[in-house]
């Protein structure tokens, strides 16, 4: 009866200890995904940043020739 008890205990622990590295290797599987996809995210909107610099720097210089361009006219206007 001993043995039997015995036995039947050490197929329990083995199990739950199965079913432990189961849900744990489960777990870092999805995390795992869920930090590739906000890697992902971050690699994207770190471009997204660049471009919109770049779209930034082109209208600065866009409205500085615009002014100087304004200014000249002026100049020319009031002579």
């Amino acid at each position: 009866m001993s043995l039997f008890l015995i036995i039947v205990i050490s197929i329990v622990i083995v199990v739950i200890l199965a079913a432990m590295k189961i849900y744990l290797s489960n777990h870092i599987y999805y995390e795992s995904r869920r930090v590739n996809y906000i890697e992902r995210e971050v690699s994207a909107l770190r471009e997204e940043k660049k471009m919109l610099k770049n779209q930034v720097q082109k209208l600065k210089f866009k409205n500085r020739i615009s002014d100087t361009i304004f200014d000249i006219n002026d100049s020319e206007v009031c002579e």
